[in-house]
C-alpha cells in the first residue's frame, strides 16, 4: 500500500478484540486509528493494548473524522444493523460480523447504502476465509466445470457445534455493562414477535454461517423444500437446487471438540470438508477428495498454518485498497436471509414466498 488503510473499529469485545483489532494490527500498512466503545474503562484498556489513535464514547463521534477509510464493526446484534448503516452513508468500507441484520428487510438497506456511497460492505462469514473451505470450493467448481466426477447429486452441512473458544487469550476485559440506551433494530422481521423473535434471532445466528456455506458448495440459491426449526439442539431443512437435493443440520450435544462436517456428492465422487472450531489459531478446515470408479483414490490438499479470521481481515484490506473480489460480499449475504425466512415460514406452518428457480452449479 502507498498509504497507510486508515481503520476505525466500533466495539471492543471479546470477539471483536481476539477475531478483529488483534488481525488487523498484524496486517502491515493498517493504521488503527480509532475506536469507538461505549464502555470507558474498556475504552482506555483497549486503546493501551493495542495503540489506537483516538478513542470516542460513540460511532458518531468518530465518524466525523473524515480520514478514517474503513470500519469494522463487531457489536451486539441488534446494533449491527443502525451502526453499519451511519458508516456506509458516511462513504466507510464497513465489515460486520454476521449475520448482517435482523431481516432481509434490515439487510436490504445496508446494501442499498453501500451501492450509494460507492464503499464495499462485507459480512464476516470467516468460514469462507477458512484456506481449507476455500481449498474445497474451488476444486468443487473445478470439477462442476470441467465434468470430471460427473454431476452434483447432493450436497449437505452438518454441525454440531461443541467449544468454540479453545481457552484463547490476549485480550483485555472489564465488567461493565453496555448501556441500556443503545437501541438496535428489530431482532426479527415485521411481524415476528414475543418468543417467536427470539426464537427467529437464535436461528438466523446459529445457522447463518451454515446456511451460506450450503449456498456457495452447491453454487446456488436453492428453494427451501422442508424446515422443522423445534429445537436449539436438533434443526432439519432440506433444499432443491434445482436438479440436486440439499441438507442442513444443525444441533448441539456435550461436545468438547468441534463436530462440523460439509460435503458435496458428485455421480463419481465426493469432497468433504471438515471445520476446526473457529477460534483456534493456525488450524485450517481439512479437506477430502474420494475419487470413485475402477481407480478409487482419495487425496487430501494440504494447507498452510494459516487462521480464517486473519486470512478474512486481510481479504477486506485487499477489497478497501485493490477493490478486490469477496466471497462474503453483503449483496450476496441477502440471499442467507432469504433463505432463512424462508425457512422460518415453513416452520410456521405459513406458505414460504416464491422464490427465483435455483441456477445449479450443473447448469
Amino acid at each position: 500500500m502507498t498509504k497507510p488503510l486508515k481503520l476505525g473499529f466500533v466495539g471492543a469485545g471479546f470477539v471483536g478484540q481476539i477475531a478483529h483489532i488483534a488481525n488487523y494490527l498484524e496486517i502491515p500498512g493498517c493504521e488503527m486509528t480509532a475506536l469507538a466503545e461505549a464502555r470507558p474503562q474498556l475504552r482506555a484498556l483497549a486503546q493501551a493494548r493495542y495503540g489506537f489513535k483516538h478513542t470516542y464514547a460513540h460511532h458518531t463521534e468518530m465518524l466525523d473524522d473524515d480520514t478514517i477509510d474503513a470500519v469494522v464493526i463487531v457489536v451486539p446484534r441488534p446494533l449491527i444493523g443502525p451502526i453499519a448503516l451511519d458508516c456506509l452513508e458516511a462513504g466507510k468500507h464497513v465489515i460486520t460480523e454476521k449475520p448482517m441484520a435482523g431481516s432481509l428487510a434490515q439487510a436490504e438497506r445496508l446494501v442499498d447504502a453501500a451501492a450509494r456511497s460507492g464503499v464495499r460492505y462485507i459480512v464476516g462469514y470467516q468460514r469462507l476465509h477458512d484456506q481449507g473451505i476455500a481449498a474445497a470450493l474451488e476444486s468443487i467448481r473445478g470439477f462442476v466445470k470441467s465434468g470430471e466426477l460427473g454431476d452434483i447429486v447432493y450436497a449437505r452441512v452438518h454441525c454440531f457445534g461443541g467449544i468454540a473458544y479453545c481457552n484463547i487469550d490476549g485480550h483485555v476485559m472489564t465488567d461493565e455493562a453496555t448501556p441500556a440506551d443503545m437501541v438496535g433494530w428489530p431482532i426479527a422481521p415485521e411481524g415476528i414477535a414475543g418468543d417467536d423473535a427470539t426464537a427467529f434471532a437464535y436461528t438466523l445466528n446459529t445457522y447463518c454461517h451454515n446456511v451460506n456455506l450450503l449456498r456457495k458448495l452447491g453454487g446456488a440459491t436453492p428453494t427451501v423444500t422442508f424446515a422443522d426449526l423445534s429445537t436449539k439442539n436438533s434443526a432439519l431443512a432440506t433444499f432443491d437446487f434445482g436438479g440436486f437435493n440439499g441438507l442442513l443440520e444443525t444441533g448441539a450435544y456435550g461436545n468438547q471438540g468441534w463436530d462440523e462436517v460439509s460435503e458435496v456428492f458428485f455421480e463419481n465422487g465426493r469432497v468433504t470438508v471438515t471445520s476446526p472450531p473457529s477460534f483456534i489459531r493456525n488450524v485450517a478446515a481439512t479437506v477430502e477428495i474420494y475419487w470413485g470408479g475402477e481407480n478409487a483414490a482419495v487425496t487430501r490438499p494440504l494447507t498452510g498454518h494459516t487462521w480464517s479470521f486473519r486470512r478474512q481481515a486481510e481479504a477486506f484490506v485487499l477489497a478497501c485498497v485493490e477493490n478486490a473480489p469477496s466471497e462474503a460480499e453483503g449483496a450476496d449475504a441477502l440471499e442467507d436471509l432469504r433463505l432463512i425466512e424462508a425457512m422460518w415460514r415453513l416452520h410456521s406452518g405459513e406458505n414460504a414466498e416464491p422464490s427465483p428457480k435455483p441456477v445449479t452449479a450443473n447448469a
